[in-house]
């Protein structure tokens, strides 16, 4: 801006000074100190004139353009919009079916059918414990089951008709009875030398080698297995959001090692407080098509705990505060001559990113004073950029 008035005064200077050109050349051409001194030192108290004058004209065009002296600014329009708050915890992915498999029988661990990282199905055989001859008890119990059997009917077709005593025929029936229950005992106890797959899932760990001696008991499991289909998220909530953190919330989970996040629903809420760390326990259902997701894999999960579909949103940049503590802003309140900025004061709710939630206090249509809202005061006339303005 200086530069243009310094060129305003210089065509002034030149125009008024006609002439006087060809004598600042002659003054130079004298070579004369002293007189190109006093040349120069003339024009200078001539500038100083000019600007002086510029001045008053700049001070009078203010006096009398009223637009000049008015601050300018941008304003958006109030309009409702949907709001969704978040509340974020720190989670570990959990699953049920994560589990140690013992042996029911004490033995030797005969032989092992699977290995690690090979998908089983519930009931499918994965090792064998040597039964210590159990098996070979069951089949002579079972040969003397067959004769039993034969003899209860033919006992039974005896009585039938009438031949033989009663005491014959209840002594082969208990008799058959007897062995039936023997063979199912002991088929029993040769079923505990098999282990077999409790559940669907992935042979995470083979713990004991073919060969090795193994009993039931803690310290003697064979293998982990686990199934990463039926996967969770564990989460921690503090007590104060019970009222709304409840069955059904939506939830986004992301998880930072993997670099991807994934849609769920709450689907349980504890009912017991620990007292602790007066939280409660949530549990969130994630799906694992990929495998990647294990478990104790740490989560992020974000809780929609509040919605409010018809609400006025407003940048927390446009925010001020009194000396009271109230939140107020500044409106474009339009008259007849002019457009003046006035404080609101205004009650917020909830806070989402860079946008708060007004409770009370804006209308739809409002219009508010975002870029310049620092620089404006209470009823002062104000330039509403029409270029900026535009609708939050």
């Amino acid at each position: 801006m200086k530069k243009v008035i310094y060129l305003f005064i210089f065509s002034l200077f030149i125009s008024s000074c006609g002439g006087e050109k060809s004598s600042v050349d002659q003054v130079i051409e004298s070579k004369d100190l002293k007189v190109i001194r006093a040349k120069r030192s003339s024009l200078t108290e001539e500038l100083k004139t000019l600007e002086n004058q510029v001045e008053q004209l700049d001070a009078a065009i203010l006096e009398l353009d009223d637009q000049a002296k008015l601050p300018l600014v941008s304003t958006l329009t109030i309009k409702h919009q949907e709001f969704n708050h978040f509340l974020e915890f720190q989670g570990d992915v959990m699953t049920d079916q994560n589990v140690l498999v013992y042996p029911e029988m004490a033995g030797t661990l005969y032989k092992i059918y699977v290995k690690e990282g090979q998908h089983v199905s519930k009931g499918q055989l994965l090792a064998s414990v040597d039964d210590g001859g159990l098996s070979s008890q069951l089949a002579l119990m079972r040969t003397q089951l067959a004769l039993a059997k034969t003899t209860f009917e033919r006992q039974k077709r005896l009585w039938e008709q009438n031949i033989g005593s009663e005491i014959q025929f209840l002594q082969a029936k208990t008799q058959y009875e007897a062995q039936q229950s023997g063979v199912k005992q002991l088929e029993s106890q040769v079923g505990k030398s098999s282990i077999r797959a409790p559940f669907s899932g992935i042979i995470d760990e083979i713990i004991k080698d073919q060969g090795s001696v193994v009993s039931p008991g803690p310290g003697a499991e064979v293998f982990r297995i686990v199934n990463l289909k039926n996967m969770y998220i564990e989460v921690e909530v503090p007590e104060a959001h019970l009222g709304t953190v409840t069955s059904g919330k939506d939830v986004e989970i992301l998880f930072p090692v993997l670099g991807r996040t994934t849609q769920s629903k709450v689907r349980q809420t504890g009912n017991f407080i620990n007292p602790g760390n007066r939280s409660f326990r949530i549990e969130i259902p994630v799906t694992n098509k990929k495998g990647d997701i294990k478990p104790n894999l740490t989560a992020i999960a974000k809780i929609n705990d509040y919605t409010n579909e018809t609400a006025i949103l407003i940048p927390q940049s446009v925010l001020s505060e009194n000396a009271a503590g109230e939140q107020y802003v500044y409106i474009i309140r339009a008259t007849e001559k002019e457009n003046l900025a006035q404080k609101t004061i205004i009650e917020l709710g909830k806070t989402q990113g860079d946008n708060v939630e007004v409770i009370s206090g804006l209308k739809i249509g409002d219009q508010i004073i975002a870029e310049g809202a620092r620089s404006v005061r209470n009823n002062q006339p104000v330039k509403v950029d029409t270029k900026k303005t535009m609708k939050n």
